[in-house]
């Protein structure tokens, strides 16, 4: 136990494997990430500029898409700029401070992106199902109050296990294989593993989920009884446009993401888990914009507008 202890306190910093492998490769693999990082900024940040030019794109509907790709890039930047560091780095080290910082924003990022969902499902339930009452219900006001508690109840959602979990001890080599501090491989460098905090986790992730997009699926039940009971053809495809772009969106997110916490993160292989977690932490951010800006038509002619605009 004594051991264990002066270990412990050894540990300044965690050692993150990401993804091992010659030094070409890791250069070949730091071009790779840098061009989708670069991309995934520029695609979020013209539809926030778009939104902002454009006056007809002034609606609850673009300014929560604004929002959505404003929290894209924050969520991006809180893992691939260390893991383009990685691959360059010999040693792979990050500090205790930087991993905690990583795992805390990470996760509050992408607690934010499930509440962000679900509101703006909930926005489209309203725009299709209660036409006459959505100027009444979703005023600019209301519209900037949802926003606010998608930001607030996402960054408070983990804090509390985060912050326990900081305050673990933690024994052995330090070595996460994982490109970021994830709380599986974290909980499994502790000295003594403890099974509630473990659990805790689990929970208020599986809840995460589970709730937004039950809520998710409950809106759009809605809205697709309400479409199907529309006569014209033209006002069925109209109301479907609007909508399936979201729905590709969630379908990315949560098809990826539920793979890896509904239960512990740790009984994962260390591949899968890379894998998944690359997919909906940098691929998803680069196929948003590409998918709201192909399958909207406002959203296309403010992105045309803003080309000519820099041209």
């Amino acid at each position: 136990m004594n051991s264990n202890k002066r270990v412990a306190h050894t540990i300044s910093g965690f050692i993150l494997l990401g993804f091992p492998g010659p030094r070409q490769g890791q250069i070949l693999l730091f071009v790779l990430f840098s061009v989708i990082y670069i991309l995934t900024l520029m695609g979020n940040g013209s539809i926030i500029c778009a939104v902002h030019w454009d006056q007809r794109l002034h609606t609850p509907m673009y300014i929560l898409l604004a929002n959505f790709s404003f929290l894209e890039i924050w969520y991006v930047t809180s893992t691939v700029p260390n893991m383009l560091a990685n691959f360059l780095s010999d040693t792979k080290v990050i500090s205790f401070s930087g991993c905690f910082l990583q795992f805390y924003f990470f996760f509050s990022l992408g607690s934010t992106e499930c509440f962000f969902l679900a509101v703006m499902a909930f926005d489209r339930y309203l725009a299709i199902c209660r036409p006459l009452h959505y100027p009444i219900i979703m005023t600019r006001r209301f519209c900037n109050n949802l926003v606010v508690s998608c930001w607030v109840l996402g960054f408070l959602w983990f804090l509390v296990p985060i912050t326990i979990i900081s305050q673990m001890t933690f024994c052995g080599s330090g070595i996460i294989d994982h490109f970021l501090c994830d709380p599986g491989p974290i909980l499994a460098l502790t000295c003594t593993r403890d099974p509630v905090i473990e659990l805790t986790s689990s929970s208020l992730s599986s809840l995460l989920l589970f709730i937004p997009f039950l809520f998710i699926m409950g809106s759009y039940a809605l809205v697709l009884r309400a479409v199907l009971r529309v006569p014209s053809a033209s006002g069925r495809r109209k109301a479907f446009s609007t909508c399936g772009s979201h729905l590709a969106v969630v379908s990315l997110f949560y098809g990826s993401v539920m793979v890896m916490y509904v239960s512990p993160t740790s009984d994962h292989e260390a591949r899968t888990q890379k894998i998944v977690t690359l997919f909906y932490s940098v691929v998803t951010p680069l196929f948003n914009p590409v998918i709201y800006s192909l399958r909207n038509k406002d959203m296309k002619y403010a992105m045309k507008k803003l080309l000519k605009i820099q041209n």
